[in-house]
């Protein structure tokens, strides 16, 4: 959060005579959320690296598109789509997926994309894996 001597600074700073105090108003907050998206992207990248270790992680992550668990499990090589399942949960209490209802229930979609980030999304392996 910006202390209230920086905001005052900043906002002496930005002024410019021919704007209306609407208009300087405006302005300032598009500057204010520019530079909160700019912090809250480095934090975002910064929480993908620390939760997706694994190229497994990743490419299940990656791959949470809407589509259902058995089909995440099944192009991502795990046996089980319990374990994507799994992930999934944990990952949305991190904020990292988006519940999506469908007939069957809730599915989940990834929030971000890895290559958004600058985060490599690995190759898909033809032969499966075991579980984990």
């Amino acid at each position: 959060m910006i202390g209230r001597s920086l905001l005052k600074m900043f906002l002496k700073g930005t002024k410019v005579k021919s704007m209306s105090k609407e208009d300087e108003i405006i302005q300032l907050l598009r500057e204010l959320v520019r530079w909160t998206r700019f912090q809250g992207m480095l934090k975002v990248k910064e929480i993908l690296l620390d939760t997706l270790k694994s190229d497994e992680e990743k490419l299940v992550y990656h791959y949470s598109d809407g589509r259902g668990s058995q089909e995440v499990a099944d192009l991502t090589g795990f046996k089980s789509h319990t374990t994507v399942l799994d992930y999934w949960k944990k990952w949305a209490k991190l904020g990292l997926m988006e519940p999506i209802r469908v007939r069957g229930g809730i599915r989940y979609r990834r929030a971000f994309s890895l290559p958004d980030f600058g985060i490599e999304v690995p190759k898909l392996k033809t032969e499966k894996k075991t579980e984990k």
